[in-house]
């Protein structure tokens, strides 16, 4: 994918005291890995219930669904 921007500076802009550079708007590395990271809303885990048991390698996993709507996964 590619990213050209032209961006244009305010004329105060020439006063600044410092000069800066735009080294790059390309998208890292990182980043476009992290979209292809796979998304499920703990709405569509939980189902409505406010805890949720996952099996992984022989253990089981609690997902709880707190009062103040944070999640907490306990072994």
């Amino acid at each position: 994918m590619s990213l050209s921007t032209t961006l244009s500076l305010p004329l105060e802009a020439a006063s600044l005291p410092r000069s800066f550079r735009l080294l790059s708007l390309k998208r890292s590395p990182t980043r476009e890995a992290e979209n292809d990271i796979r998304r499920i809303s703990s709405q569509s885990l939980l189902a409505g219930e406010r805890e949720l048991v996952i099996q992984h390698q022989g253990n089981e996993y609690h997902l709880r669904l707190t009062r103040n709507d944070k999640l907490i996964l306990t072994k």
